[in-house]
């Protein structure tokens, strides 16, 4: 086998971030979807991110470059591209697929919804839901991955090709019609790859990553059993296959992953640390055992003393059979460090980026094959980072330690039920039936964006951007005023991100100038970096609620990002529970409610979009999250009066599972994202007997495709027939930042018109009784 050729422990990365340093990707998608560029610029912004990007692999010391894992939007929906496993509603040629027609599918169009999105296992990257039908074909599709590989090639790369496994691909799609069971379509799928395989193959392709983290859920025996034929077909006239687990332990699969028909296996040890002992013990003599001991997905410095002592023992046992690698693929953690010119020395000293988790990894290698001169300096480089780490004065802030052990159970309760507190929040709105609103953005326009820089680049001062900021608000508020809206909200141009702008004024965050990271297509972030006790030294959105409610009449509704979510969108220390964290931050947004309640903004929303994303893959490890995240939602929401209504949001999950949580919780509205499965995610709310109110999104606005006022309320009607009248709000998916004005002016438009048109069938309804 092509794996047992080499002597010596080898180095390789399971992914490369591809939006590029300064998100060169974006820019040249979002060129190319406005029209003011063509595919062949497109397609040479591609080209030269991957050349980049392979020969940073190949400096760097690793012993291949990986190819597959750069998408044009989304690996999984790359995936189905190339097996030509295209939804047939589309209409498209799998084989003729173009660039405008891959657009289509994430994105939609006039003629077609897009595909279902929704988050990869519990990270914050989104990928493109599969659709299952009778009729869907693996028969061959494009041929991009095919062109990555000549490129690669002709650079000089050696190359392993990365690909999403064929059990984890069936697993994360949704079943639309014509079959029971997704593995129905295993006998297709199977074929597909082979197809795929063979090619690779015939083309001197020796290694092939092949991606099943769903090995670390838990599987029905029908999946688990499925492992095993599947390989053994797959190992046919196939590349030596590395199979890929990542994102949590899969001990319990032990024995399987001895047994497989595969040349290796990868393990994830930083999130599966207690895993090791058990796989390796007996493991076979023809399989690498390749190890994930550097963080795919936190940017903290590893400590290679300690992984060293970890992996030397193995070294022993396997000889030329241990890989070192990352733990998943690199694309959650930002490119390269050396493009931060805003973070001090001491905690830039702390930190790696992926760039620097090459020269990690490398160094590892190097270490373990007895080159320990030649990485000497990066081993003391990192016994200075812990050491600094662990007694920096910046970290701990005794206050708020004392706060946080005085929290007690009262704390994180309403003074009232949910029947008594909407009865008064009724009285004191009188809101009409189905009341609408959004969830709290609205579009950012080139002069809102222009603004922000040139104040934070200090070219104007902050009187005059105030005064830009209040001008926008301004025309938000009237502009809803005009639409109808009955909950209005202030529009939020001050802020680059839900995330970093509660982050940039708390203490114990740090923020990047460069380290964004991609979430979904060309939507990136700049997470925060938490690396110590969190603090609110003082409010921070009061007075843009303020000035947006003597605009209107109409209640504003104050809008926060909760705890939970600004605990999973952080880049969070890790040298405490994260728990404890996310408490800290609730204490903080705790002061922020009450704060925004004695300014009269009498309806707050907190945000948790990222409640589901952080539950563990394994229901065992679910009531510890679920019991510290409720916990510390309430404590944020809980020290305000009955009449002040608490507003949540959640997008992009599947929340049946933990609907029970979801109703602790005890938010008083509740609005989620249900328009792109055609309100099928409502079904679990209705199922359970939500009790309080609740708003599921009625258009996508992750599209530029505007619904019309049927459509609505053909959605609208169906949520009738989950949740109660009294009970129903009207919304948008999601937050319209991302959005134009004249799309999101037209929609906002029907969605109004469409809740009218309820009103008016519900009151003739009423008539006719």
């Amino acid at each position: 086998m092509f794996f047992m050729e080499i002597k010596m422990a080898l180095a390789h990365v399971l992914g490369f971030p591809r939006i590029g340093a300064h998100r060169e990707l974006k820019f040249a998608q979002e060129s190319f979807w406005k029209g003011a560029s063509d595919e062949a610029a497109l397609r040479a912004t591609g080209a030269t991110l991957r050349a980049r990007h392979w020969q940073a692999q190949a400096d760097a010391g690793l012993d291949f470059v990986t190819v597959g894992d750069f998408a044009w939007y989304d690996q999984v929906l790359g995936t189905l591209a190339l097996l030509g496993a295209i939804p047939s509603r589309f209409g498209f040629a799998p084989k003729q697929l173009t660039l405008a027609d891959y657009f289509t599918l994430a994105r939609g169009s006039k003629q077609h919804f897009a595909m279902e999105m929704t988050k990869w296992f519990d990270t914050n990257y989104h990928y493109l839901v599969p659709e299952w039908t009778a009729d869907v074909q693996f028969d061959g599709g494009v041929d991009w991955l095919h062109d990555e590989i000549a490129e690669a090639r002709a650079l000089g790369h050696k190359v392993k090709v990365a690909l999403v496994g064929p059990l984890t691909l069936l697993y994360q799609g949704k079943i639309k019609s014509g079959i029971a069971h997704k593995l129905d379509l295993l006998p297709k799928v199977v074929a597909g790859y082979q197809q795929l395989l063979q090619r690779l193959h015939a083309a001197g392709i020796e290694s092939v990553q092949i991606d099943e983290p769903i090995l670390a859920l838990e599987l029905d025996a029908a999946w688990r059993n499925a492992f095993a034929p599947v390989y053994a077909q797959l190992g046919d006239a196939a590349p030596a296959l590395l199979l890929t687990t990542y994102f949590g332990e899969v001990s319990e699969h032990a024995e399987l992953l001895r047994s497989l028909p595969v040349a290796g296996v990868h393990l994830d040890l930083v999130r599966g640390a207690g895993q090791l002992e058990q796989i390796a013990a007996g493991w076979p003599q023809d399989k690498v055992l390749s190890l994930g001991v550097v963080d795919g997905r936190n940017l903290w410095r590893t400590d290679l003393d300690q992984v060293l002592t970890k992996l030397k023992p193995l070294q022993a046992q396997l000889g030329d059979r241990l890989w070192v690698a990352s733990s998943c693929s690199l694309l959650h953690v930002p490119v390269d460090l050396a493009n931060e010119p805003k973070l001090d020395e001491e905690l830039k000293s702390w930190l790696a980026f992926a760039t620097q988790k090459l020269a990690e990894i490398v160094a590892l290698k190097q270490a373990l094959n007895g080159n320990t001169a030649e990485v000497e300096a990066q081993f003391v480089a990192s016994r200075a980072a812990q050491a600094s780490r662990r007694s920096s004065s910046r970290i701990h802030n005794p206050l708020v330690q004392k706060r946080l052990a005085a929290v007690t159970a009262a704390d994180a309760e309403r003074s009232a039920g949910f029947a008594a507190r909407i009865a008064k929040q009724q009285a004191k709105w009188q809101l009409p039936a189905f009341p609408t609103t959004t969830i709290g953005s609205f579009p950012q326009t080139a002069e809102i964006r222009q603004a922000r820089a040139a104040y934070k680049r200090g070219e104007i001062g902050h009187l005059d951007y105030l005064d830009k900021m209040r001008e926008e608000i301004r025309v938000v508020v009237e502009k809803q005023e005009q639409l109808g809206l009955d909950v209005l909200v202030h529009g939020e141009p001050e802020r680059n991100d839900m995330v970093e702008y509660f982050g940039e004024q708390l203490w114990g965050y740090a923020f990047t100038a460069n380290g964004w990271v991609q979430s979904y297509g060309s939507r990136c972030v700049k997470p925060p970096i938490i690396y110590g006790d969190v603090y609110r030294p003082e409010a921070m959105t009061v007075g843009w609620s303020q000035f947006a409610q003597t605009l209107t009449s109409k209640p504003m509704k104050g809008m926060l990002t909760g705890p939970v979510t600004m605990l999973q969108w952080s880049f969070v220390r890790d040298d405490q529970p994260r728990e404890t964290t996310a408490l800290q931050i609730a204490l903080a947004l705790r002061d922020e409610v009450c704060d925004l309640e004695k300014a009269n903004i009498g309806m707050i929303q907190i945000d948790e979009p990222a409640f589901r994303e952080g539950l563990p893959l394994k229901s065992r490890d679910w009531p510890h999250y679920l019991d510290w995240a409720v916990r510390a939602f309430k404590i944020s929401a809980a020290g305000v009066g009955d009449e002040t209504q608490i507003h949540t949001h959640m997008c992009y999950s599947e929340f049946n599972d933990i609907l029970p949580w979801i109703a602790a919780m005890d938010a008083d509205v509740i609005t989620i994202e249900t328009s792109r499965s055609d309100m099928e995610l409502l079904d679990g709310f209705g199922q359970f007997a939500y009790p309080n109110d609740i708003g599921p999104g009625v258009y996508d606005i992750h599209s530029p495709r505007v619904p019309q006022v049927d459509e609505m309320e053909r959605l609208l009607r169906k949520a009738r027939g989950v949740i109660p009248d009294a009970r129903l709000w009207v919304n948008p998916d999601c937050g319209l930042k991302t959005r134009g004005w004249p799309e999101t002016y037209e929609a906002l438009e029907n969605m109004v018109l469409a809740a009218k048109r309820l009103r008016e069938t519900v009151e003739q309804e009423r008539k006719a009784a």
